[in-house]
């Protein structure tokens, strides 16, 4: 994964629908191959903080958000619009650590299948080299 910030905090809004505070994503380090970096730094305003972890939830948001900017960076190279994202499952999530204020996430988004507008991914979530998080996710993507 290359360490280089490609878009980040304000920028990051130009590839996902979300508007603050549900913004889960304030780095996106790029694309290679069939997977896609973001990054998160906990701040203790998130609305996912709970006696200062970051908990399920926000990381569930963070991974789906993560797929979503891939899409995004993709759409505006191609100079198209970004659609809307949904979750359509999440299969296989184990969360090993809750992350605290402060701690910066680093994920990894690898696509499993694209299928017409349902993609299927693969997601990692690390803080430095410890796991915080692993699932699969479908996303259905509505096209306008």
């Amino acid at each position: 994964m290359s360490k280089l910030v490609i878009t980040e905090e304000g920028g990051i809004l130009d590839l996902i629908p979300q508007r603050p505070p549900i913004v889960m994503v304030d780095k996106f380090y790029g694309i290679e191959g069939d997977c896609s970096y973001t990054g998160l730094t906990i701040s203790p305003g998130n609305i996912f903080i709970e006696n200062n972890y970051f908990k399920e939830p926000g990381i569930i948001e963070h991974i789906a958000q993560s797929a979503a900017a891939r899409v995004g960076y993709i759409c505006r190279q191609n100079n198209v619009a970004v659609p809307l994202g949904f979750i359509g499952s999440v299969d296989k999530m184990t969360i090993h650590i809750l992350p605290k204020v402060g701690n910066e996430l680093h994920t990894e988004i690898k696509i499993i299948q694209e299928v017409a507008e349902i993609t299927l991914i693969g997601a990692t979530v690390k803080i430095g080299d410890n796991l915080v998080a692993e699932c699969r996710m479908k996303i259905f993507l509505k096209k306008e």
